[in-house]
């Protein structure tokens, strides 16, 4: 390897060699333990000794090729351990370690499609879990490794793996959202040709710094939030999804604590802070540092952008760190993005004619114009296009259609699934044969160069051949009282008679509403809020819906208090709500 330029990299092993090497004594990777002032870190040369000694271990008990699983809670043991498989040339299956009591059926689909033969996780957390995997054959049959426990002097007996560009890293198991989660073989060429679109976008330098609360067994938390900050060669401070869910104050805590440029997450996370961070609160914020605020992985709704600048422009938050962009584990990680200096692209379109997937701007405002922001425009060696799902052939401009990508990022395909491989990964275009193509899943338009995503294709609700976004329904029905909790609504349809009927499930808020005041930072109540029974606040989202969508709700069913399915990544599991409202196994409220 060319100790000199970072840039000639061409495994992981090589670039965490030259940092190593290069800025040994630099502290990489800070985690808060408590989400606020309690932290350990990690310089670079501890990781690579780390790396090393854990690497040594697992030559001695598998082979190269060999899967792990990973299942660590958030913190820098699980760094160490990723970068231990792929310095033993094993490729890690980043998970997450079950809760007491939850169900263990996702994880054991992901050790039986990967075949994975060893997991790797700490002392404490397998003396926590220990007594849940006997009941399973996939996980009571693997071998368990602790790794914070292995003498560091077993570094000096790692055998550097022959791996190349072309090599797999490991295997990015998607959420689930839509379908039975599928292991992405993702290569180090991916990872660094990603790596680099993600440092151009951002405009990373050395002396940028990162702040990051997502999972890191999800690609934006593991490639966005560990792998790119050491392809930068800049520090980055991590907490625990959960620290930042129980209190969304602690991430901005950090942003101003840590002086960090670069931090993001979800939609949903904007529009936690402005829920739940009172304007006391902010006073003690600086957000002056951020310059990216990325915002991917869900639907991006305007309004949230909107809030959030406004409550936190007293801050030193700019409008114009705000960067939307597209990506997802098939693609590595990031499809499209804008320019770093410029604010969101933010437009309104028909409703109607976007029912009939055409595209037609409007100025008019209305609750039946949507309005949709920008995800960016096409990465470099990257090429985006709008297909016709049906007839594969390609939209003029002004259509919706599905997203295809093609470009270096796109992975291999998925692990040990040749068939949805070929389907997803290997698409042609019918009418110029060109290809091979990934495609998304997504429908959306191009418009100037600008990619705008309106949904899901297996989410797409269609009835009496109008289309309709799933995410727009949550939205309205969201919106339509402050007793349906917010980000935890699923609507989809179902066939009854010949016909596709429109159902909606929602969770309620847990606490009391008979007279409870809305927050100071509420923006979907300004009055008192007297109690509603089931029906009457079902006939007001019944009105909501009618009125936003010309759409009538068949159904409305209300769930308990985080019962919702969701993928580990926070997405609603549509798929999944949809099979319990059939099954009839929704966990409701009563009267």
């Amino acid at each position: 390897m060319n100790l000199d330029d970072p840039s000639q990299s061409t495994t992981l092993i090589d670039l965490l060699h030259y940092r190593a090497f290069h800025q040994p004594t630099q502290t990489g990777y800070t985690f808060l333990v408590d989400g606020e002032t309690a932290a350990v870190s990690l310089t670079y040369q501890a990781l690579d000794r780390q790396a090393r000694a854990i690497a040594a271990h697992l030559q001695s008990l598998c082979s190269s090729g060999d899967r792990a699983l990973l299942l660590y809670p958030p913190g820098l043991d699980y760094i160490a351990a990723f970068f231990g498989c792929l310095y033993a040339g094993i490729l890690a299956v980043p998970a997450y370690p079950p809760r007491p009591n939850r169900s263990l059926a996702r994880l054991q689909t992901i050790a039986a499609d990967a075949q994975t033969s060893l997991a790797l996780t700490t002392y404490s957390t397998l003396a926590k879990i220990g007594r849940q995997f006997a009941q399973t054959t996939e996980l009571n049959s693997l071998y368990w490794l602790t790794t914070d426990n292995i003498d560091e002097t077993l570094a000096q007996a790692w055998r550097q793996p022959k791996n190349n560009g072309d090599t797999p890293a490991f295997l990015q198991y998607t959420s689930g959202s839509t379908a039975a989660p599928k292991g992405v073989v993702i290569t180090h060429k991916h990872l660094l040709h990603n790596l680099g679109l993600i440092h151009q976008c951002f405009g990373h330098t050395p002396d940028s710094k990162g702040m990051i609360w997502l999972p890191l067994y999800h690609d934006m938390g593991l490639i966005g939030g560990v792998l790119q900050p050491l392809y930068g060669g800049f520090p980055v401070t991590l907490m625990s999804s959960l620290m930042f869910l129980q209190s969304p104050l602690r991430w901005l805590q950090a942003i101003s604590r840590y002086k960090a440029t670069t931090s993001g997450g979800p939609n949903f996370a904007y529009d936690l802070c402005v829920r739940k961070i009172t304007s006391e609160q902010r006073e003690s914020l600086d957000l002056s540092s951020w310059e990216v605020a990325f915002n991917a992985a869900e639907p991006i709704c305007p309004e949230t952008l909107e809030q959030f600048a406004m409550a936190f422009a007293g801050c030193g938050f700019r409008r114009e760190a705000f960067y939307p962009c597209y990506g997802m584990a098939e693609a590595t990680l990031i499809i499209s993005g804008g320019l770093k200096t410029t604010r969101p692209v933010c437009n309104t379109f028909q409703g109607e004619a976007l029912a009939q997937n055409r595209v037609v701007l409007t100025e008019i405002d209305t609750d039946s114009a949507p309005r949709l922001v920008s995800c960016g425009q096409t990465l470099p060696d990257q090429q985006i296009v709008i297909v016709h799902p049906e007839r594969l052939s390609q939209c003029q401009e002004g259509e919706v259609g599905e997203i295809w990508v093609t470009g270096a990022s796109v992975a291999q395909g998925y692990w040990n699934q040749p068939e949805e491989t070929q389907r997803t990964f290997n698409a042609y275009l019918a009418d110029t044969q060109e290809g091979p193509f990934l495609r998304t899943g997504d429908l959306g338009f191009l418009i100037k160069g600008e990619l705008f995503v309106t949904g899901r294709l297996k989410g797409l609700i269609i009835i009496n051949g109008c289309n309709y976004y799933p995410q727009d329904i949550e939205r309205t029905v969201e919106q339509s009282h402050p007793a349906v909790r917010p980000n935890c609504c699923a609507a989809f349809s179902v066939e009854m008679n010949g016909a596709e009927r429109l159902i909606v499930v929602a969770e309620l808020e847990r606490r009391s509403r008979r007279h409870r005041q809305p927050t100071v930072n509420s923006t979907r109540a300004s009055v008192k809020l007297d109690a509603l029974t089931v029906n009457e606040l079902k006939h007001v989202i019944q009105r909501a819906v009618s009125k936003t969508h010309d759409l009538p709700l068949h159904a409305i069913r209300f769930l308990k208090y985080g019962t919702i399915p969701k993928t580990s990544s926070g997405k609603i599991q549509r798929h999944v709500c949809r099979a319990s409202f059939l099954a009839g196994t929704l966990t409701l409220v009563t009267e």
